[in-house]
């Protein structure tokens, strides 16, 4: 066997694989550096969802001539000098492959000005030009150009630009939530789609989710064994359908933690309604000693010195803010103040001490027990020694949000109402014979609900309720199906305000929705105008139905959305039925039966059956008259 020795053009394409996966990866990466680089101003365009174009301009301290070559070589960096710093990141930016990574994939050109002149070098696909004055301000812009162009593997597995470009916009937004003392402008095919002009967490709130925002959170700040807590949770009564809504922010750095996403859905578990989720931006300002940032190659997660100590903290500040209990008003920040953003100095011990420590996890709603009485100036080594036997596990009532190491790709899921009809008929249908309608005669009601017929031997029970139930699903059914569907246009637009996943999610399915009776299309902005409705559908709860749909997002099994239309099909089929209670004259109950035409093995929409067959001999044994 044969050993080869890589060569660097080959390196770092295997580099790019792990650190520069799509679009969004390469802007996260450039963005990182101008952050890093001390900008207070940065600049990010991008064309075709980031395929074609990607330019991040920043104000920072800039490249000098005779370091651009370095720039572009694996494994160089300005973060670290030695192997003792990986033990104390405070950067983004550490690792020393992004450049070199993205430079061997596409055709890259950095232009910095670091003195009195600017200059560029450029690369293509990782063989580098020469470095030549140029005109620029101070700062630095890294333009990338056709990405990919040179590994058509990678770039076939690409998505579509729409959904390139949302998963950027996601990643903006977290970049522009998590420095909010930093002006950013993010443009999308020329146009403007974020501005955010550095002046605190609030105002970095309302460019990303509008200014009605504010209105439904609770600012928090709070200090326990070392670690600090701030930033922004939803009121107990705001929530939203899927985990898109969820930012966290560990020293400055976006992350996806299974650790504190348990501690906040578990302080959420008893306000919540299944299939909701909290909205929250926190940050976590931890010891950077013992928080470990390496451990993804994306940096998408880190791992803590002890996860307990982590969950307890979290846990307990946010049920005391939820529940308001005496400890709230410690946590909670006035209207009108402004934490220190997330850049501020990262604790290495406690401040001064302050109320004892928070409550146990809760196992589930039921009421929360005390925790053990521990002081809140203890260091983060004193609460893990403190806390370790006598918090029970972070696991909680509830599992584990699901590791999410990129933006949320997504597809068209749903709750499924599964079509059991046909399959109710064929298991039924030996046991419930279709009888001719003809023979079937009419004996009566009971408690104004039960429709009885006779024919020979046998007797039929029929719930009126269900029978015309599962007469008028058939028929809205039948009309979708034959795409005879009518729309109804409503009195005013339902306008629908999405952030980008969840936009590019449902744009995929204008078409579907449009040929269901719907008038669905963009109105700008990230929100979606919905015009009109199913004819049959009048009544429905847009809300209700559009948030089912995004809530979707979180299902791990891809449906057709015509599955949840079904259901609300048979919503609407419910509340046009007769109800059990009203009594039906003997001509209405012959309809009833005749628009059955005979099918005792029917089932309504929810499952139920409609009709139940007793024989004669039944009832005798019933009366004891056979044995």
């Amino acid at each position: 066997m044969k050993i080869h020795v890589l060569t660097a053009d080959i390196y770092n394409k295997i580099a790019a694989g792990e650190v520069v996966d799509r679009p969004y990866s390469v802007v996260k990466e450039l963005v990182e550096n101008a952050i890093d680089a001390g900008a207070t101003e940065i600049s990010v365009e991008i064309e075709q969802g980031g395929k074609s174009l990607v330019r991040v301009t920043d104000n920072g301290c800039g490249i000098e001539a005779g370091e651009l070559v370095h720039a572009y070589q694996p494994h160089a960096t300005s973060k670290l000098a030695s192997a003792e710093d990986l033990f104390g990141v405070t950067t983004l930016g550490f690792r020393g492959e992004a450049l070199a990574s993205i430079a061997a994939v596409s055709r890259m050109k950095i232009v910095s000005r670091a003195g009195e002149e600017a200059f560029s070098l450029t690369s293509d696909g990782g063989a580098m030009g020469t470095v030549t004055p140029a005109a620029g301000a101070r700062g630095t812009e890294v333009t990338v150009r056709d990405l990919f162009y040179n590994t058509p593997a990678r770039l076939k597995f690409l998505k579509s630009d729409g959904a390139e470009e949302a998963d950027v916009t996601q990643m903006m937004a977290r970049i522009l939530l998590s420095r909010p003392e930093i002006s950013f402008t993010y443009l999308v095919n020329g146009k403007e789609k974020y501005r955010s002009f550095g002046d605190g967490l609030a105002s970095a709130l309302v460019c990303v989710y509008g200014k009605e925002i504010l209105g439904e959170l609770h600012r928090i700040d709070a200090e326990k064994h070392g670690v600090r807590i701030y930033g922004y949770i939803g009121n107990r009564n705001f929530s939203k359908p899927n985990r898109t809504y969820q930012s966290l922010f560990v020293n400055g750095r976006y992350v996806v933690n299974q650790t504190v996403g348990a501690a906040v859905s578990n302080a959420y578990q008893s306000y919540l309604m299944k299939r909701q989720y909290p909205f929250y931006v926190l940050f976590l300002e931890i010891p950077p000693e013992i928080v470990d940032v390496n451990v993804h190659p994306n940096k998408a997660d880190v791992r803590f010195a002890d996860n307990q100590v982590v969950y307890g903290c979290v846990y307990s500040v946010v049920s005391s803010v939820l529940d308001g209990n005496s400890r709230a008003l410690e946590y909670l920040v006035p209207d009108g103040s402004d934490s220190a953003p997330a850049t501020s100095s990262v604790p290495a011990a406690p401040s001064a001490p302050a109320a004892p420590s928070a409550e146990l996890p809760r196992k589930g709603p039921e009421k929360k027990a005390p925790a053990p009485d521990v002081a809140q100036s203890m260091t983060y080594a004193q609460a893990k020694e403190e806390l370790s036997f006598k918090i029970p596990p972070y696991g909680g009532g509830t599992p584990l949000p699901p590791r999410e190491e990129e933006p949320v790709r997504l597809e068209v899921h749903a709750p499924q109402t599964e079509d059991a009809f046909e399959e109710n008929k064929k298991l039924l249908s030996a046991a419930q014979p279709r009888v001719e309608v003809a023979s079937l005669r009419y004996k009566g009601e009971l408690f104004r609900t039960y429709l009885l017929f006779e024919c020979g031997d046998d007797a039929y029970i029929v719930d009126q309720h269900a029978a015309h139930e599962r007469i008028i699903y058939d028929r809205l059914r039948e009309k979708v199906r034959n795409r005879t569907v009518v729309s109804q246009p409503m009195l005013a637009p339902y306008l629908i305000t999405l952030n980008a996943p969840e936009f590019s999610f449902l744009e995929k399915q204008f078409s579907l929705l449009e040929e269901l009776g719907f008038e669905i299309g963009d109105f700008g902005g990230g929100t979606v105008k919905v015009s009109a409705v199913p004819s049959d559908l009048v009544r429905l709860d847009c809300k209700a139905f559009f948030d089912e749909i995004l809530s979707s997002m979180e299902s791990l099994r891809a449906i057709r959305l015509s599955d949840l239309l079904k259901d609300k099909l048979a919503q609407a089929a419910c509340k046009a039925a007769v109800k059990g209670g009203e009594s039906l004259t003997a001509e209405e109950a012959g309809a009833l039966l005749a628009e059955m035409n005979g099918d005792m093995g029917l089932k309504c929409p929810h499952g139920r059956p409609v009709a139940v067959h007793v024989k004669k001999s039944e009832l005798e044994k019933l009366f004891k008259r056979i044995v």
